[in-house]
Order: structure tokens, then C-alpha cells, then sequence
């Protein structure tokens, strides 16, 4: 780095950048969040807005606690691979010291665990899919026992990349057969070497001092955030923004805590065939301009944060929220694209607004103003290398796709994929009954144009749309978000396919049916 390229760096413009973002949540009863720019060295600006605490009217602070989510992966991956003594490398299987897991499960690598090319369901999506909801309580050991009873994949490792929490919950598992807690190392080697506030509770009703709520809004209002799933390694840190931004200025420094970790974490990493990932061991790789700059972002229920390092100029920014829509990852990018002067890639309107679908495989995908919708994930498009290239800057959602005048094709998460506009049949009419999964007992019953699940008052409602070919579309709430998967009819099974779960198959239940295969 040359102090020529340091004194470039427009740290007035990013923080007022920053405060822009940060006005737009100080409103009256209104959560918030705040963001920090920083260099190795020091705290060069912040910005804060909108409450840390609804009932108490407390002003969200960069010393306000919050739950850091997935930001969390980067520092298990820090601790799990660098300072426990369980010896891991990230070729080791998972099956090595996870006996319980079946095939192909049990040869996913540890790498692969960790850089979302494992193939892994994501255990939350799942148990979604199953009808348990958000709020519902799932222990450690009842989502291991969950996870040994079927070793099915998303995909074949190493040939795609989707993002699931599941490999750092296995890895997190394996430290533990060994008495290796995360929240021994993270004390030991972070928080206490660095004099910052650290903690990772394992559930969400774990007491963290100081922490404040997470809130989502509906139609009448502001609500409190909370979740059920066991938080695992995959995101269970929590903290303030400072303490945050302490740690990542240890990245920058190379020194203490951090020394070393960015060229383990950054280092390479590839799919089959040797095409290389933007993905890293819990950190992703970002390109604005001619800056290619480092970070990860976190989502939990209410919660929302995002950090980007630029190690070469010596430079970062650190964003949190206590709301649930704040569109993070967009944000750090516009703070980022300020400090260095670099304007983002023009938001891309190359595709037509619609739904596609694949004809070979039980895939889909939304257009809609400029975001596109894959399995349920949404994400913005940008202008690629050409006008009529559109392409995402999320290293864990990869797009690279075009339209051809009948068609979008491309690829997404490195693998190739080719959609068509969505030809609707009358397949509805077909399924109508019940279907069950058998390992689970969970199930449900496909009524009208309406898919009922869950017991009691439990029991939600979603709203079926025909994507062709035996698929149907699924619209479902489930509290703070909407999950969409597809109902793919093969005869008498149906396989559930979201982005982070495609591993469900239910049967036809044929006392509570009003069709049969061949009628």
C-alpha cells in the first residue's frame, strides 16, 4: 500500500454516505442500526440511526449489542482451522470424524462444508419445508440425529455453489466431540486479547448482556424478532459494532489476533473442473471497479450486518441493524463504492420481467424491476461485461445470465442454467389430497389452489402457482419472511425443492387423495 493510494481514499464522502442511509431509520419508534469506517489504525467515521430499543426509546449506538449472524462464519472458520487443537484440514471429510453421517454426506470435505460447495441442506430451510416454523424450538442434538437419518445432497459437491449454514454446524460438531466449545476459543483467542465483548449463545433465549431486540414490521406495526433453531457456528456471535470493527481492524493490521487470517480465509478456492469461487472459508470476495474488496454479511430474524475490507489500501466499513429491512449487503456497497471513489456497475433491466423455469430440471426463476429471484433467493442484477449481460456482486449467489430473445440462460452458482417463460398446465387439479414425508411424520394437503400445513392453530396457507411440466409454486408465510419452494409431481412422490433444501420427497397419502396415477 502507498500512502499516495491511502490519501485517495474519500473517507468524508463515505461517511456521508453512511449518515444517509442511517437518517433514512431515524424516524419516530423506528429501529435502526450504524456503521463504521475504519483503517487499521483508528475509528475514521460513524453513523448511527433509529432506536436500539422500542420500549425504552434508547438511541441505537456503535456500542449497542446485536446478534452478528452469519458475520459469524469468518470467525469460527478463524478458530476452528487456526487456533483449536483438533487438528482440521480442509481436506479432511466430514464422515472422518462424524461416523454417524451417511453417504455422500459423510465425503464432503471440511473446505467444501465451509465454502458452500458442499452440497449440504440447510437444516433451517429444511425444517422449514417440514412445516416447523421460524419460532419453533430444535436442540443441538435432535438436528444432529436429523441430519445422520438421510446423507442426500442439493448437489454432487464441488459442482455448484449455494449457500447453507449446515457445514459450520457439522464442523462446530466436530470440535465438540473433542470438548472444543467456540465460545472457549472465542474468549481465549479474540475477545479477551483484543479487550472486546464477544459471546456466542447457543440458543436465542440464551441471556447476552446488553443485547437488544431485533424487529420486523408488519401490517400493524413493529414486532419483536425471535427464533427457535439451535444458532449453531453458522451465526451465533453476538456484539457491538465497535467491538466488530476492533476485530476487523486486527484483520487489516495483520497483527495479534488477526495475523494471518485473511490469506488463509481468501485463499483460493475452486469447484470442479477448476473453476474458482469468489467464496472463501466463511469471507467472499467482492469486485467494484478495480478494487476487489473482502467481507461477509449476517441475517437473522431482525437483524441485519455486513462488513468490507479493502486489505491493500489498508480500509473497511462495518454495518449492523436491529431491522429486519435493512437491505445490508446493498448498503456496505454504496458506503464502500464512496470511499473509494468507484462507482458501482449500472443496475441491469437486461431480463424481461417474469417466471422462468428449466425443462430438465425442477428449477425456476423470477425477474422482477431489476432483482432476480433463483429457488426463492432474491438478489440484485448489474450490468455484466456488455449491456445485455446481467450479473450479481454476491459471491454465495453467482449470475451471469442473458436473454436471448426466447430464453434466459447462463449460469447461477457456476453451475450452467437455461429458462424458459413459465407455460402453466393444469396439474393442480391432479394433486389435490394429502402427502406425507415418513422419516418425519410431517405432511401436507394440497386443497384447491391452496397448500395446507402444519396442526391447529399452527396450521399456515400458502398459494400454489403452476410452473408446467408437474411443478407447482409455493408461496408460504412464515413470520418475518415468505418462503417460496416448488412442489415437483413425480407419480406417486412430490420432491420439495427450495434454493438451501432440494432433499424432501413426500408420498401420496392414498386414504386422504382424490387422484391416482393412471385414473
Amino acid at each position: 500500500m502507498t500512502s499516495t493510494a491511502q490519501s485517495a481514499l474519500q473517507w468524508q464522502a463515505a461517511e456521508e454516505t453512511a449518515k444517509r442511509i442511517t437518517r433514512n431509520w431515524d424516524k419516530p419508534g423506528e429501529p435502526g442500526g450504524a456503521i463504521t469506517l475504519f483503517d487499521s489504525k483508528a475509528l475514521r467515521g460513524f453513523a448511527t440511526g433509529g432506536l436500539a430499543n422500542l420500549s425504552t426509546s434508547i438511541p441505537f449506538s456503535i456500542d449497542s449489542v446485536v446478534r452478528y449472524a452469519s458475520v459469524t462464519k469468518h470467525i469460527f472458520s478463524t478458530l476452528a482451522l487456526l487456533k483449536s487443537h483438533a487438528g482440521l484440514s480442509a481436506s479432511d471429510t466430514l464422515g472422518q470424524y462424524l461416523p454417524q453421517l451417511k453417504a455422500p454426506m459423510s465425503r464432503v470435505t471440511i473446505g467444501q462444508a465451509l465454502d458452500m460447495t458442499g452440497g449440504l441442506p440447510d437444516v433451517r430451510e429444511t425444517l422449514s419445508l417440514l412445516g416447523i416454523s421460524v419460532y419453533n424450538v430444535s436442540e443441538a442434538a435432535a438436528i444432529m440425529e436429523f441430519l445422520a437419518q438421510d446423507g442426500a445432497l442439493n448437489f454432487k459437491a464441488g459442482t455448484e455453489i449455494s449457500y447453507s449454514n449446515t457445514g459450520y454446524r457439522l464442523v462446530e460438531e466436530i470440535l465438540k466431540q473433542q470438548g472444543i466449545l467456540f465460545e472457549d476459543l472465542l474468549q481465549k483467542h479474540i475477545a479477551q486479547p483484543l479487550g472486546i465483548v464477544f459471546h456466542a449463545p447457543e440458543t436465542w433465549f440464551d441471556i447476552v448482556p446488553d443485547l437488544v431486540p431485533g424487529y420486523w414490521q408488519d401490517t400493524t406495526g413493529w414486532k419483536t424478532a425471535v427464533a427457535g433453531l439451535h444458532l449453531s457456528a453458522s451465526g451465533s456471535l453476538t456484539g457491538s459494532l465497535r467491538s466488530l470493527s476492533v476485530w476487523l481492524q486486527s484483520l487489516l493490521s495483520q497483527s495479534g489476533p488477526g495475523a494471518g487470517v485473511l490469506k488463509t480465509l481468501t485463499e483460493p478456492r475452486y469447484l470442479h473442473g477448476n473453476i474458482p469461487s469468489a467464496y472463501g472459508l466463511g469471507i467472499t470476495s467482492t469486485q467494484i471497479g478495480e478494487h476487489r474488496v473482502y467481507g461477509h454479511g449476517g441475517s437473522h430474524a431482525g437483524y441485519k450486518t455486513y462488513f468490507l475490507l479493502h486489505p491493500e489500501l489498508d480500509a473497511g466499513i462495518a454495518l449492523v441493524s436491529n431491522r429486519e429491512d435493512t437491505t445490508a449487503f446493498t448498503h456496505a456497497l454504496d458506503v464502500m463504492s464512496s470511499l473509494l471513489a468507484t462507482p458501482l456497475p449500472a443496475r441491469s433491466h437486461a431480463l424481461p420481467d417474469g417466471l422462468y423455469s428449466s425443462a430438465a430440471e425442477p428449477y425456476w426463476l423470477k425477474v422482477s424491476n431489476g432483482t432476480a429471484s433463483y429457488l426463492g433467493s432474491a438478489d440484485n442484477l448489474y450490468q455484466g461485461a456488455d449491456v445485455d449481460e446481467a450479473i450479481t456482486l454476491s459471491a454465495h449467489m453467482p449470475m451471469r445470465l442473458r436473454w436471448n430473445g426466447i430464453a434466459i440462460q447462463g449460469e447461477i452458482g457456476h453451475a450452467p442454467r437455461y429458462f424458459t417463460p413459465v407455460e402453466p398446465n393444469d396439474c393442480l387439479k391432479m394433486v389435490q389430497g394429502r402427502w406425507y414425508h415418513p422419516q418425519s411424520k410431517a405432511a401436507f394437503d394440497i386443497e384447491g389452489d391452496r397448500l395446507l400445513i402444519g396442526v391447529g392453530t399452527l396450521r399456515a396457507s400458502g398459494q400454489l402457482t403452476s410452473l408446467g411440466a408437474g411443478r407447482l409454486l409455493v408461496e408460504l408465510p412464515d413470520g418475518p419472511w415468505k418462503k417460496n419452494f416448488c412442489l415437483y409431481f413425480q407419480g406417486y412422490t412430490v420432491k420439495l425443492i427450495s434454493n438451501r433444501s432440494r432433499v424432501l420427497n413426500f408420498r401420496r397419502d392414498e386414504c386422504r387423495s382424490t387422484w391416482h396415477p393412471g385414473t
